[in-house]
């Protein structure tokens, strides 16, 4: 099972490769659920790490819906981490109805690429969340990171292995959300191959 660990400093995203962490997602502030992060620490991990560093892209805390310079500055930032060396992208837009904005995500994605692109728990918002994964998986992304539209995802478990098993491996179903490494066993049996957690509670983990 692949193990990605959210990151806020480049503290623990080394010892989080120490650790036996396959990848890493790095944001900054993770008290408000992860923003983009800076381009000094975001340069340094790249440099340092061994594993594939995805960067969060989410200017602001709040909702998904941007303004057209948010948007812009989503764009640059792209631009920018994929300069720095990094190895995906982990973004999303979502349109005042809680639907996927098709033409902003698809937008995002194409500036990604080669890169991999995950769409983050904008996911958990929206109000049809398998015609949501149908839309996502026509934009060609890697992957979704989602609860389940829970507050963790061992509670959203049901809607995960929905996704999973409906999606018949056209789309990595990424669980995240208060994830602990008690848990692994029981996502592995459900039939994930990635899980996603920055394991804040569990002090000196080894995977």
């Amino acid at each position: 099972m692949i193990v990605e660990v959210c990151a806020n400093s480049y503290e623990s995203a080394v010892n989080a490769e120490l650790g036996g962490a396959n990848r890493i997602e790095l944001c900054k502030d993770l008290h408000l659920d992860g923003l983009t992060p800076d381009d000094d620490i975001a340069a340094s991990i790249i440099d340092k790490l061994n594993i594939p560093v995805f960067m969060l892209i989410r200017p602001r805390a709040g909702d998904f819906v941007y303004t057209n310079e948010e948007f812009e500055l989503m764009k640059n930032d792209i631009i920018k981490f994929k300069k720095l060396g990094c190895n995906g992208i982990v973004s999303g837009v979502l349109n005042t109805d809680n639907t996927i904005d098709i033409e902003r995500t698809k937008e995002l994605i194409e500036l990604s690429r080669p890169l991999e692109f995950t769409f983050h728990r904008a996911f958990d918002k929206v109000i049809n969340p398998l015609k949501a994964m149908e839309n996502l998986i026509k934009l060609g992304i890697n992957r979704i990171l989602t609860s389940g539209q829970e507050d963790t995802a061992i509670k959203g478990l049901k809607l995960l292995e929905e996704l999973n098993k409906i999606n018949n491996n056209r789309i990595i179903i990424l669980p995240g959300a208060g994830m602990k490494i008690k848990f692994f066993e029981i996502f592995s049996k459900a039939g994930f191959k990635e899980i996603h957690g920055s394991f804040k509670s569990e002090i000196n983990i080894k995977f």
